[in-house]
């Protein structure tokens, strides 16, 4: 099965108007991605995972072709409510859902809220706890609120060198060099498309802030919800303990898995192994 089975539609909630991407057929799969990237994520579990799910991977408020309000709210709370917003609107009751990077935050927020909604949980590096915005993300927020974003975005499209450098998204990959122009496009592209696009980025960049997995703490140590966690081993934004804590906290943790080496967007690079994980785990849920 090869990527040509993605379909991408677009429904209108509450919070706007919201793009997402699509394959298979059954039981859901909701895949979440995080800052600065888009549903195209997930295109290999999209693509490879088809045959036993109904995948649907969305674009987050200000993030790909999701289109907002410009008063719009596009926290990460925000975007686990449109997330609950987003299922009604497809009628879809329960999901096995899937996060990355600050998109796993959201799926804690998002199952720590509406539990009876997650048939299983599988999160990989991401923001939990205090630990939101990581440290190493700090500077580029710091230049956001600067005001240099879209001068930054223009720059990096203009030389897709930039992204692929150690000082900007180059230590997220394990081999960046493999990271094509057109992939680079895809993500970063949408961001300025308008200006209103790039002040909606900085304003999800702007609501970064702990207090929103911390406000979900309580609800995390009652989750029952199977959970998967995946870990990249070499990670300079979501250290390895970051993978124990939430082992520790959420009481529904059936498996903890490393990958070895592997670095945050692993669900791209790695992904026939990812897929094997969620394979087993989903079967194992059942």
């Amino acid at each position: 099965m090869d990527a040509t089975t993605i379909l991408k539609h677009s429904v209108v909630v509450p919070s706007g108007k919201v793009s997402y991407r699509e394959a298979g057929s059954g039981p859901v799969a909701l895949f979440v991605h995080g800052v600065l990237l888009n549903g195209h994520l997930w295109r290999h579990q999209l693509s490879h995972l088809s045959d036993m799910r109904r995948c649907i991977a969305p674009d987050l408020l200000a993030h790909g072709d999701t289109e907002i309000a410009a008063g719009q709210d596009v926290s990460v709370t925000a975007n686990a409510e449109m997330l609950r917003q987003f299922l009604d609107a497809l009628n879809i009751e329960q999901v096995d859902l899937v996060g990355n990077d600050s998109g796993g935050g959201i799926c804690q927020i998002f199952a720590a809220t509406y539990p009876a909604r997650v048939r299983s949980l599988t999160l990989t590096n991401c923001d939990a706890h205090d630990n939101w915005p990581p440290e190493a993300f700090k500077p580029f927020l710091a230049m956001s609120a600067g005001g240099g974003l879209r001068g930054t975005l223009e720059a990096i499209l203009a030389d897709k060198s930039i992204y692929r450098s150690p000082g900007a998204l180059g230590p997220a990959y394990e081999d960046p060099q493999q990271v094509t122009d057109e992939l680079i496009d895809t993500y970063l592209g949408p961001f300025v498309r308008t200006g209103q696009h790039t002040k909606h980025l900085e304003n999800f960049l702007a609501a970064f802030d702990n207090k929103h997995t911390l406000a979900i703490e309580a609800k995390l140590k009652t989750l029952t919800a199977p959970t998967l966690i995946v870990w990249g081993t070499d990670d300079i934004y979501f250290d390895v303990k970051w993978s124990q804590w939430l082992a520790a906290t959420i009481p529904g943790t059936k498996n903890r898995v490393e990958f070895e080496g592997a670095r945050i967007f692993f669900p791209e690079e790695r992904w026939a192994a990812f897929n094997t994980e969620l394979r087993a785990h989903w079967l194992r849920a059942q």
